[in-house]
């Protein structure tokens, strides 16, 4: 059974940063697309990064410049570095494996941006 663990979510102030991470299980995690999304209260999932197989990387418009997505496929875990955390980006944060049709999800890591 596939399984992907997120990591990392926190109470943190405007301002501030947060290190998440995603340990996938189960999976040739080199194959898939690794991705963070993410649900705010009473909003639908949005993506906020992908990285794909070959390591490009590509970002909502909101978070570019603060956020960024890596992978290590040696300990098959997928990071999100987040600078500069604002309140509308309380929320949580899912992560997501694809490839091709099929894909996996977390159960999500919450995080909360408030001072």
């Amino acid at each position: 059974q596939v399984q992907l663990v997120e990591s990392g979510g926190g109470l943190v102030q405007p301002g501030e940063s947060l290190r998440l991470s995603c340990a996938a299980s189960r999976i040739t995690f080199s194959l898939y697309a690794m991705g963070w999304y993410r649900q705010a209260p009473g909003k639908q999932r949005e993506l906020v990064a992908v990285i794909t197989s070959g390591g490009s990387t590509n970002y909502a418009d909101s978070v570019k410049g603060r956020f960024t997505i890596s992978r290590d496929n040696a300990k098959n875990t997928v990071y999100l570095q987040m600078n500069i955390l604002n309140p509308d980006e309380t929320a949580v944060y899912y992560c997501n494996a694809k490839i091709g049709v099929t894909g996996y999800w977390g159960q999500g890591t919450q995080v909360t941006v408030s001072s």
